[in-house]
């Protein structure tokens, strides 16, 4: 493979830069005073930042806490009751709650630790509550018959859209994961091809 060269460089590489704007010829060189006054009012916000995360994070983690705790002590009781087949919809729906609010802890984690936001959790999240919403608008379903055709022609609308919401969201979750990551090498088989072409 042979390297891109711009002439009256020197042969030197020029990085690809396409998008992003070069800060040492858009900026010009700044005092010293107000370089470190930026730098140290980027650091201040930068611990805001992070106080805000671990404030999100506890008041997460404790929500997640209180209601698996309450999913819980709701199955002992329709357990003890021998009513569990009949509330069993509505123990599902707390507990895909709970894990709604495990993905958004997750993604407040993420963004603690490496300061910056990735689509994926927000997808698993929201593919969550569509299936969320899927399970109870089908347990309803006899529920919202009994309401008269306008109400079950609704909810199967509802129902046939929240399908198709959430193959979208498996279709984009699929190619996220599947996407190369920036920075990363070639695949393994096109590195082979690429030393058996001796390139």
């Amino acid at each position: 493979m042979t390297e891109q060269r711009a002439p009256g460089t020197g042969g030197t590489r020029q990085p690809n830069t396409i998008g992003v704007e070069d800060s040492s010829r858009a900026i010009p060189d700044e005092p010293t005073p107000v370089r470190e006054a930026r730098d140290r009012l980027a650091q201040i916000f930068g611990y805001v930042e992070d106080a805000v995360y671990v404030g999100l994070a506890v008041l997460l983690a404790g929500m997640a806490v209180v209601l698996l705790g309450t999913s819980a002590l709701t199955f002992w009781r329709h357990i003890a009751a021998g009513d569990l087949a009949a509330n069993i919809v509505g123990l599902l729906d707390q507990l895909l709650l709970v894990l709604m609010v495990v993905e958004i802890l997750y993604t407040v984690q993420v963004s603690f630790r490496e300061h910056v936001l990735t689509a994926p959790p927000f997808l698993l999240v929201a593919l969550i509550a569509a299936v969320r919403r899927i399970v109870v608008l089908t347990a309803e379903s006899h529920k919202v018959l009994e309401r008269g055709e306008p109400a079950f022609r609704a909810a199967m609308v509802e129902l046939a859209l929240l399908i198709v919401l959430s193959v979208g969201l498996v279709i984009c979750l699929y190619l996220l994961r599947a996407r190369p990551s920036p920075g990363a090498g070639p695949p393994a088989a096109e590195a082979r091809k690429g030393r058996r072409a001796g390139v």
